[in-house]
């Protein structure tokens, strides 16, 4: 359900059920619409961990491409955001749940298809080796008999595992996996990793953030696409958030942000949008 209700609501629709009323209680949750006005909530499911699309900055604050896009479409429509970090590889519990509304945060539509209810893409992204810039890692065939990272859960293990890769996963000398690509990353740095598989918007980010340490392999691993996930079936919430994005790339609000993050190059709304003019 696209709204999430107060508990002055919900008791309100108890009563017109033929519910007791009266409580205490009852009068506490009237006085907490009151003050709150009743503002709908939007609770966008995200991995804190994951830059350029979802991070904490260093004043603390919860930003990223991902989540300024989503609070663009919260303004258009008058939502509170509701910023919820969640464990990756528990994402589907989240939703399942209603503890989101839904995963925006680098999401891969790419072999989901069936599992939620996803937006049309907004970026295109590809899977990559990050390795140390004097490394003598030229191609993926070169990690052989290498120590090599990834996230739980992410596109990049599901490439990895997939039977077009799973000869070269083979002769890894180890794959570890971790809860966020920040610790990958430092991994790396420190000498524990020879090269870390991730998304090539998180690369770049990466990269340009240590400036000169690292460099990505030329070959991507593979290729896909990031869409909004919403639960199977949610179609109400899932039109009117995709509706909005539309309306923010027309009027130019999709490019500025994504150029904030460097990743204007990897915009795909306009190729893959259903409401585009013949």
């Amino acid at each position: 359900m696209m709204k999430k209700l107060t508990a002055g609501l919900l008791c309100a629709a108890a009563l017109l059920a033929g519910c007791a009323g009266g409580s205490g209680d009852d009068k506490a949750a009237k006085a907490e619409k009151e003050n709150t006005g009743d503002k709908q909530t939007f609770t966008v499911g995200f991995d804190a961990e994951f830059p350029p699309y979802g991070y904490k900055d260093e004043n603390g604050e919860y930003t990223g491409f991902d989540l300024e896009l989503a609070q663009a479409v919260a303004d258009m429509e008058s939502w509170e955001l509701v910023k919820q970090p969640i464990d990756w590889d528990a994402k589907d519990m989240e939703l399942s749940s209603g503890t989101i509304d839904c995963i925006w945060n680098g999401f891969t539509m790419d072999g989901r298809e069936d599992q939620y209810t996803f937006s049309t893409p907004y970026i295109d992204n590809s899977q990559v080796f990050v390795v140390p810039a004097d490394s003598d890692v030229k191609t993926a065939e070169d990690l052989a008999g290498k120590n090599v990272g990834v996230q739980k859960d992410s596109s990049a293990l599901a490439a990895l595992e997939s039977e077009d890769h799973k000869s070269l996963m083979d002769s890894f000398a180890n794959l570890t996996q971790y809860a966020d690509y920040n610790t990958a990353m430092m991994d790396l740095e420190a000498g524990g990793l020879d090269a870390v598989a991730m998304d090539v918007g998180v690369a770049d980010y990466q990269l340009a953030s240590r400036e000169g340490e690292f460099r990505k392999l030329e070959k991507p691993l593979a290729s896909e696409v990031y869409a909004i996930g919403f639960l199977k079936g949610n179609d109400e919430l899932k039109d009117k958030v995709q509706e909005d994005v539309y309306k923010l790339y027309d009027d130019g609000t999709v490019d500025k942000i994504a150029d904030k993050y460097g990743l204007k190059d990897f915009l795909v709304i306009d190729k893959y949008r259903a409401d585009k003019a013949d």
